[in-house]
């Protein structure tokens, strides 16, 4: 057992190459220049690592990729989104068009390309976008799309979404956000990993130098209550606050904590130094929340529901942590009182974790 749980984690350190928060993702961002007619113009932001795979870049195959290198390809990019986007209103086909320059930008420190999007229709009335760019090399990449303070998200099985600008819908507005809430804590890798390393210990209590599993499923739930909501207070304060602009933290800087508390919520297993864990979880919760709040920020908020925005945004938030809460904690329940689960299987996931929060926070740094 001891080698098959050495094997496993050997494997998973030196093959796993996660990026915290999301995989692969673009965004649309497109506002009306016209108040007769549909006429959007934004920009459509993707990872170089996304597009590089449909359009190389790297011709001289020195392995890096320089400006020079993309902005060369720039009629190649444009034909290829214009390939993999349409709009049609009533029946009649917008037309679709890339005009302008390219531009650099980053998302949770990963390069994007910024290229300028342009969509026209003739009248004002419903508009049905399509959107199928990058899914057939990667069947998990989304575009999180937001058109006129609208926020949709394409996926491979929702590739076209109808969109009405001419009203908003109280209903509507609260179940996509919502939705966006739950999307995006699955989306945050880093949130979930914080989250299991809490959850690892748990089931258990430290005596005499050692952990043992917690007899009293009573405590348990309890223990897990007040961590879970340690952690759902603090970043519910975050998230409002800095989606209201009441405070402007540095996104590089709350990035670097996050995976900071991370690593330590998974080393703090293995050599614990805190064994209440609430108040810790609460501060580093205050981090995640400002997190949560740079994605909200991607999305764009309803310019009609703002506050009712932010709100069902953060009960998404909640509704994907106890749907992963829900999942984790019976399997930890069971396996408690298993020396192998204590002894290695803990320690092991603890420091695979640790190993990704380190990589996280050098990259971040």
């Amino acid at each position: 057992m001891k080698n098959i749980i050495l094997i496993a984690f050997l494997i998973v350190v030196t093959s796993f190459n996660v990026s915290a928060h999301q995989l692969s993702t673009a965004y649309i961002n497109l506002q009306s220049d016209s108040n007769d007619t549909v006429s959007l113009s934004g920009s459509w932001q993707v990872a170089v690592a996304d597009i590089e795979q449909a359009i190389p870049f790297d011709l001289n195959q020195d392995n890096v990729i320089i400006w020079q290198e993309i902005s060369a390809k720039q009629a190649a990019i444009a034909s290829y989104l214009l390939n993999h986007i349409s709009a049609q209103q009533a029946g009649a086909t917008c037309t679709v068009s890339a005009e302008g320059s390219l531009k650099l930008d980053n998302h949770f420190n990963q390069a994007y390309i910024d290229v300028p999007l342009q969509i026209n229709c003739p009248e004002q009335s419903a508009l049905t976008l399509s959107y199928n760019a990058i899914m057939q090399i990667d069947a998990n990449h989304k575009a999180i799309a937001a058109i006129n303070n609208t926020s949709r998200v394409f996926s491979r099985n929702n590739q076209q979404q109808t969109l009405n600008f001419s009203q908003t819908s109280y209903g509507q507005t609260f179940v996509e956000y919502v939705y966006q809430g739950i999307l995006h804590i699955w989306m945050g890798v880093d949130h979930i990993l914080f989250l299991v390393a809490l959850l690892l210990t748990c089931v258990l209590v430290r005596d005499k130098n050692t952990w043992q599993g917690i007899q009293s499923k009573k405590k348990i739930a309890v223990d897990t209550a007040w961590i879970v909501t340690a952690f759902t207070l603090a970043h519910s304060i975050t998230l409002t606050a800095t989606a209201l602009e009441l405070v402007s933290p540095n996104s590089r800087w709350v990035e670097l904590g996050i995976a900071l508390s991370v690593l330590f919520a998974a080393l703090n297993n293995i050599w614990p130094l805190i064994v209440r864990l609430g108040w810790v979880t609460f501060a580093f919760g205050l981090l995640h929340g400002m997190g949560f709040a740079s994605v909200l920020g991607e999305l764009g908020l309803s310019s009609d529901y703002q506050l009712m925005s932010i709100l069902a945004f953060n009960l998404g938030v909640e509704v994907g942590q106890l749907v992963i809460l829900a999942i984790c904690l019976p399997v930890l329940i069971s396996l408690r009182n298993r020396d192998w689960y204590r002894k290695w299987l803990m320690p092991a996931g603890s420091l695979t974790i640790a190993v990704i929060a380190l990589q996280w926070s050098i990259e971040r740094f």
